[in-house]
Formats: C-alpha cells, sequence, structure tokens
C-alpha cells in the first residue's frame, strides 16, 4: 500500500496528461461522427439525387422553348448576361425566362446543338442512381456514350445545316469543327470521314454485322453465277435458273422441295436434303436466306450432277445469354425490405468514458499500466485498443477477461491479445443498446451493389462498422452452428436473400433440406424459379431423411457428370466452362450445357446424423471434397456442434466456419477450434472463421414478413414449367428397384450396350455423351444394363463393373436374350 501511494505522489502531473489524451482520443471519434453524420448519410446522396433530377427537367424544358424562341432571345442573350438579368425592361420569350435563355444558348447555340438534349439524359440517369441508391445502368459506360454521341452528332448536323438560320442546329461546336475539316479533307472528304465514322460507331457499340447488305451482295453474285455459266447448254435452262434466282422470294413450289440450313435454338447449323414424294428433282435452283449455299441440279437424264457451292464464313451469333430463358424476370426491389431505425448515436460519450475508467482500473488493480487506448464504435460491440506499457506480459491481461466483465457488468467481454496485424490489445466489450443492422442497408451498400462476386452473400456489419460480403465461391462451404434462439435462421435466410437479390433464376439454384419442417418452408412459393428437386418429390422443400439420400446422391452423380463435360471442354472449374460455353465454344448436341451455381442448404444437420449417419456423411464428404469446382456449394446448420456431429472428416472440407453464441467453451472450440463463441451476446453477435482470419460480425436482421415479400413478389413472375430437375438416384438398399421386361427396354438399349462394352466403362454419363440423350433417359438405360446382367451394381464413386469383355460375346447375349 505504501508503494502504490508513493507511486500516486510521484506520478500525478503524468496521470492527470494521459487520463486528458485517452479522454481526448475516446472523445475525438465520435465527433468526427457528428461531424460528417450528414455527408455520409442517405439523405445526402437522395438530395443529391433530387437537384439531378430536377436539372435534367429543367434543361428539357428550357432546351424544347429554345428551338421555338431562339431567333427571338438571340440578340438579348449574345451580349452580357449580367445585364440581361439585372434589366427588368428586358423580356425574353423562353418558358423558363431569363436563366432558361441564357443555359439553353450556352448549351445549343454556344455548344453542340440539338445533340445536347444528351445532357438530359446524362443528369436523368445520375439523378436516379443516387436517389433510387441502385446500380440501374453502368455509369461510366453511359457517359463515354453519351459524350462521344453528343460531338459526333454535332459534327454531323454542323455539316448537313450551315447557313445561319440553322446554325443552332449543329451549334458553334459542329459549325467550327465543320470548317476545319473542310479546310483539311475538302467538303467530300468530310462526308465521306462522317459516314465512315457512322458505321464503325455501329460496329463498335452495337457489334452490328449489317446483314441487310450481305443479302444485296449475295443476290447479285448468284445471278451473275448463273448468267455467266458457260457449261449450261441448254439456253432454256440458263433462262429459267436466271428467273429462279432474281424471283426467289415470291416463289413458293409446293410439288419438290429441296430443303436449306436452318439455325437451331442453340445457334448451330443444320443442313437437311428431302425429295418430297420421292419425286426427282427437275431443273431447279433453290436458295436459302440464311445461308449463302446454292444448289443446282441439272437435267436428271444427265449422268453428271454439277454442284456449285459459295462458301461464307459462318453467321456472327453473338454469346449466349442464359437469362434469356426467362427475359421478363425482374429481381427483387429494395422496398421490400424494412429499413429499422439505426441507433448509431447510442454509444454516447458517458458510456465510453465509463468504460474506459473501468478498463484501467481494473488493470491497475493488477499493475498493469497502459499506455494508450482507442476505441471502435460497431453495431453491437464497441473496440477498445489498448496500448500497455513496456514490460506488461499479454498472456497476464488475457487471463483477466472474466475480472474485466465483472467490473463493467457486462455479458460477452472478449480479449483478443494481441489484434493480429495491429501491435495492440483488443478488449470488446457489448453496447448498451445494440443497433439492428437492417438487410436493406447492407443490400443498398456499394459493397453489395458493386460486388464482382460469383455467389455475393451480405451476412452483416464488422465491429468497425463496415458493411461486410463475402463469396461462397471463395469459402467454398459454409459450416454454422449455434444455440437456439441465437440468430441461426436469420443468418440462413440472410444469405438466401442476398443470392436472390444478386443472381437470375438461371443462373443459381438452392437445394433446400430442412428435417424441422418449418424453417425453410418460406422459399417453397419460387420452386419454378430457383429451387432443385428430384423428378418424383411433390415438393422441393426437403424434409424426409430418406430423400436426402437420395437427393446427396442424385448430386453426386450431377458432380460426377460435370467433371466428365469439364473434362471433354478442357477447362478446370466452371468458371472456365460456362464462359466457353457463353462464347458458343462448345456444342450442346454433344451433351454440353450452361452449368447453374447449385447451392445446398441444411438446416439443423444433427437430427439427419442421428437419424441417417453413414447413408449421409458419405455422399456429403464426397460433395465437400470434390464439388466446389463444378459449381456445387454446402451450407450446413446446427445448433449442436459436438464431435460425433461435425466429425473431423466434416470440418476438414469446411475451411469457412460461422459461430453465434454457443453454451459453452467446447462447442466455441469445436465450430472454430477457438474459444469465443460462448462470449458473444447473442442476438445476431457472431464470429465468422475464414481459415487464418476470425471476424467479430454484427448479423444482418431479416425479418419473417420481409421474406414473405421477396418470395411472393419472385413467385408471382413468370418462371419454369417445373424445378430444376436433378438426375434420378435409385438407391441400392430400399428394394425399390425396378424390374425391366424385354418388351419396355428403351430402344437405344442394344447400341448402349454396343457402347458401355466397346469402351469397357459402365457410365451413365457415357452413354449421355456417345448417344446424345438426356440424363434421365441415360440412367434408365443403365439401369435396364444392370438388370439385364451386362453391367454390375451402383458402386458410389466407382465405375460399374462391365461384365460383358468384347463385342464378339455381347452380339451373342443379345442374340440369345431377344430369342427368349
Amino acid at each position: 500500500m505504501v508503494e502504490k501511494k508513493n507511486i500516486s505522489k510521484n506520478t500525478l502531473k503524468e496521470k492527470q496528461a494521459e487520463t486528458k489524451e485517452i479522454e481526448d482520443y475516446v472523445a475525438e471519434e465520435p465527433k468526427q461522427n457528428k461531424k460528417n453524420k450528414f455527408t455520409f448519410d442517405n439523405r445526402f446522396f437522395r438530395v443529391t439525387g433530387l437537384i439531378f433530377i430536377l436539372l435534367s427537367v429543367y434543361f428539357i424544358i428550357a432546351f424544347s422553348s429554345y428551338i421555338f424562341t431562339w431567333s427571338v432571345d438571340f440578340d438579348k442573350v449574345k451580349g452580357s448576361w449580367l445585364n440581361l438579368v439585372s434589366d427588368n425592361n428586358v423580356k425574353v420569350d423562353n418558358w423558363l425566362g431569363k436563366f432558361g435563355a441564357i443555359i439553353s444558348h450556352i448549351f445549343i447555340y454556344n455548344g453542340f446543338g440539338v445533340a445536347s438534349y444528351l445532357f438530359v439524359l446524362i443528369f436523368l440517369t445520375i439523378g436516379l442512381k443516387l436517389f433510387i441508391q441502385v446500380a440501374m445502368f453502368n455509369l461510366k459506360k453511359l457517359l463515354g456514350l453519351s459524350f462521344f454521341l453528343i460531338i459526333m452528332i454535332s459534327v454531323i448536323l454542323g455539316h448537313f445545316f450551315v447557313k445561319d438560320e440553322f446554325l443552332f442546329i449543329g451549334g458553334v461546336f459542329g459549325y467550327q469543327s465543320n470548317l476545319w475539316l473542310n479546310g483539311a479533307l475538302g467538303n467530300i472528304g468530310t462526308t465521306f470521314l462522317l459516314v465512315f465514322s457512322v458505321f464503325i460507331f455501329f460496329v463498335v457499340v452495337f457489334n452490328s454485322s449489317f446483314n441487310w447488305l450481305k443479302l444485296i451482295f449475295s443476290v447479285k453474285e448468284k445471278a451473275t453465277l448463273v448468267e455467266n455459266d458457260e457449261t449450261v447448254e441448254n439456253k432454256e435452262l440458263k433462262n429459267v435458273l436466271i428467273k429462279d434466282v432474281t424471283e426467289e422470294d415470291t416463289r413458293n413450289e409446293s410439288e419438290n422441295k429441296i430443303e436449306i440450313s436452318t439455325i437451331d435454338e442453340n445457334g448451330f447449323e443444320n443442313v437437311e436434303l428431302k425429295n418430297e414424294n420421292e419425286v426427282p428433282v427437275k431443273n431447279e435452283v433453290t436458295t436459302d436466306k440464311t445461308s449463302d449455299i446454292e444448289l443446282i441440279v441439272e437435267n436428271p437424264v444427265q449422268s453428271n450432277i454439277e454442284t456449285i457451292e459459295i462458301n461464307t464464313e459462318p453467321i456472327a451469333l453473338g454469346e449466349y445469354d442464359p437469362t434469356l430463358d426467362l427475359p421478363k424476370y425482374q429481381p427483387p426491389t429494395i422496398e421490400l425490405l424494412e429499413e429499422y431505425g439505426t441507433n448509431a448515436a447510442s454509444v454516447q460519450k458517458e458510456e465510453l468514458e465509463a468504460n474506459k475508467n473501468k478498463i484501467i482500473e481494473t488493470l491497475g488493480n493488477y499493475g498493469i499500466q497502459i499506455a494508450k487506448i482507442k476505441a471502435t464504435i460497431g453495431p453491437s460491440v464497441t473496440l477498445y485498443e489498448i496500448i500497455p506499457e513496456a514490460g506488461v506480459r499479454i498472456a497476464k491481461i488475457k487471463n483477466l477477461e472474466d475480472d474485466i466483465a465483472l467490473s463493467l457488468s457486462a455479458l460477452g467481454i472478449r480479449i483478443i491479445a494481441p489484434i493480429p496485424g495491429r501491435g495492440t490489445i483488443g478488449i470488446e466489450v457489448p453496447n448498451l443498446n445494440p443497433e439492428i443492422v437492417s438487410m436493406k442497408s447492407i443490400f443498398m451498400s456499394d459493397k453489395f451493389q458493386n460486388s464482382g462476386f460469383d455467389l455475393p452473400i451480405g451476412l452483416g456489419k464488422t465491429i468497425a462498422n463496415e458493411v461486410y460480403v463475402a463469396d461462397l465461391t471463395k469459402m467454398p462451404h459454409l459450416l454454422m452452428a449455434g444455440a437456439t434462439g441465437q440468430g441461426k435462421s436469420v443468418g440462413l435466410n440472410a444469405i438466401l436473400a442476398s443470392l436472390l437479390y444478386k443472381k437470375h433464376p438461371s443462373q443459381v439454384k438452392f437445394i433446400l433440406i430442412d428435417p424441422k419442417k418449418v424453417e425453410l418452408t418460406l422459399f417453397s412459393k419460387i420452386e419454378r424459379h430457383f429451387l432443385a428437386k428430384l423428378p418424383d418429390f411433390e415438393e422441393a422443400i426437403i424434409t424426409d431423411t430418406r430423400k436426402v439420400v437420395r437427393t446427396l446422391n442424385s448430386l453426386c452423380i450431377v458432380m460426377e457428370s460435370r467433371y466428365d463435360l469439364l473434362k471433354d471442354a478442357g477447362v478446370r472449374n466452371i468458371k472456365e466452362y460456362n464462359k466457353k460455353f457463353i462464347e458458343r465454344k462448345l456444342n450442346p448436341n454433344e451433351g454440353h450445357h450452361f452449368f447453374p451455381y447449385l447451392v445446398v442448404i441444411i438446416d439443423e444437420f444433427a437430427d439427419l446424423i442421428m437419424t441417417a449417419g453413414k447413408e449421409v456423411e458419405l455422399p456429403l464428404t464426397r460433395l465437400a471434397q470434390l464439388a466446389r469446382a463444378v459449381g456445387i456449394h454446402l451450407i450446413i446448420a446446427t445448433q449442436r456442434p459436438s464431435v460425433n456431429i461435425i466429425t473431423g472428416t466434416i470440418k476438414a472440407n469446411f475451411p469457412a466456419r460461422l459461430a453465434f453464441r454457443v453454451i459453452s467453451k467446447i462447442d466455441s472450440r469445436t465450430i472454430l477450434d477457438i474459444g469465443g463463441a460462448d462470449q458473444l451476446v447473442g442476438r445476431g453477435d457472431m464470429l465468422l472463421s475464414t481459415g487464418s482470419d476470425l471476424i467479430r460480425l454484427q448479423c444482418a436482421f431479416i425479418d419473417t414478413p420481409e421474406v414473405n415479400k421477396i418470395t411472393d413478389f419472385i413467385g408471382s413472375q413468370e418462371g419454369y414449367t417445373s424445378a430444376f430437375l436433378l438426375p434420378e438416384f435409385n438407391d441400392e438398399n430400399s428394394g425399390e428397384k425396378d424390374n425391366y421386361d424385354s418388351s419396355e427396354r428403351d430402344p437405344m438399349f442394344e447400341e448402349a450396350a454396343r457402347v458401355i462394352v466397346m469402351h469397357q466403362q459402365g457410365s451413365t454419363s457415357l452413354i449421355q455423351r456417345k448417344l446424345k440423350l438426356g440424363y434421365n433417359r441415360a440412367g434408365r438405360i443403365i439401369d435396364q444394363l444392370e438388370a439385364a446382367g451386362i453391367v454390375g451394381p451402383f458402386e458410389g464413386s466407382k465405375a460399374r463393373e462391365v461384365r460383358i469383355k468384347d463385342e464378339m460375346s455381347l452380339e451373342q447375349f443379345l442374340r440369345d436374350v431377344n430369342k427368349n
């Protein structure tokens, strides 16, 4: 006690100075927040957006009036604008008065002419984006295109309207530009340059191929070819050929037919020749508007049939767009979500000061002196970063976690000693009035709106009040755990809502597994848009354990099929494959198709393990190990993170873990491999582990009525005819395997058997690729081959055994089977 008293006397002035420094440091951030509160508030952007919208309306009225009144007001506005505005005796005819006349004169006459109307579009676009706070357009591209059009239109109009009474159409900019161009290139040269620029514009911006020019020149080329053909000895036949070419648009003959090339829905050319009623074709020329291939058939009495082909480049079809499956689909709007009242200012200076004093006092009681302290206010927790005096052991501070919690009378104190990469020690203290982080605030943020992630999920806000958006494809699977009522279901809804707001139904599909039968049923309304299921399931939300096993095994089949297609395409992952398919470098006739992402969400995983055990764990582990490259991602949630539920094999394949508040340190270590989840305060407070990083977040809150509004909005739109169908899977242990009669076998049964024996590979995907069949039909054929004894039973990840080793044995086998 004597020593402590002496220290206090000797260092009284130092302590007062330190306390004053700490007070100033802690109070600094709230002052800055108050200062910049309006600047970064949503109201600032909305007010700015309204100003731009008002400017666009003002400009369009002023410009439109100027078109009719410019000649009357010209002498008044060409002089001093200050005198014009200050002189009340001068009147103008512009609908918006003197300012309208001046602004119109600046932009139209002295500027770019009628091309200045594009400034209205620019202001309106900026205003709508700031006011609605949604990235409706690519603003950067729109601005670039608009300014280019303003210049190009002004120059073109200035070239053709050079008289004084029409000078306002191209503006002074267009007039002066043409004076320079005419001097450099001449009038004709300038005309050619402008026409050439228009063609370049359409090619670069709209990728125009000018097919109408192709059609004109192709018809002329065909007529010239027939006219110059000196090998045709029959003069009458020659005249008929020329007549047929020139009248091909109006001619419609029904007695004979030669079919020409067509373009299928996938963009590939199919050529089919038919002769109706097998009647010989006589003296005909047929051409197709969709291709430049001409077929000339001479008199069939002659021994020689001469064919002349004109080779042209393939028709450019552009990139494949999967969203055109549902072209009228609209994503949910921000207005469907609630904007809960924020409590950003609820952490008052008094609360910060009291917590700071208690931390200093508690540490001081154990002889730990602090050199500096800093407070970072979060939505539910405030982080106090302290720098201890030299010589203080970090472990000593870490052991005082419970003592600090006792002195602050707060639940959920967590000490981070040290904070990685900061060189400080962190003490997280829950706020007295935690903020509700609304889902709307996450979706309206620039970080979410402009996210370039493949599967972006807005989880909430960090302890520094920053929006946190993660990419599910980078995780690539997520393991969630938390005690009942701590926010786990809200977290799942936040993940689903994030993907619904960012992705088109053609780009992502959900497989929802809900043993409790109540949590995920809210999403049953979007079955025809976003959900996937097996063909014989009545409902897309899976609640029965046996159906879960079949679904997971079906996903394994999808995974293997996709890997086979990736191999054929010569790519490594779904992103490269879809890019190649979109660029039309993969042929759908060979089994290739666009891969949507498949997100599997399992709620109450513990219940599945208790009822199904290894039946669920085996396919789940296979998917966790292999499925990430083909776009299948797993999200597993449980309220019991015990070692018999979350096994080491599962944890090894789930590097991303999300922990809400759990009951004990053991549960925290099971889910995160570290303590801390037991120190959380609940109500959406969570820890996210992404390998080496551990981040504390406040989960965004989305209530049940909001989810209902989102699903109602999507469900009311036109969707697919059914949910996304997964391939059929017959459980080998269920005793329900079909027995196929030979009379009920598929017509492709024998051909499939030959393919299987030739390649010695009992694979459904092999039949699908070689015979160009759908997966369900190929699966039925492989079951028929098994029933006939040609291939062995299903063996998980291994290919089926082929029991017939050569084609001669197969032919004998098929003859014997057909006799029976």
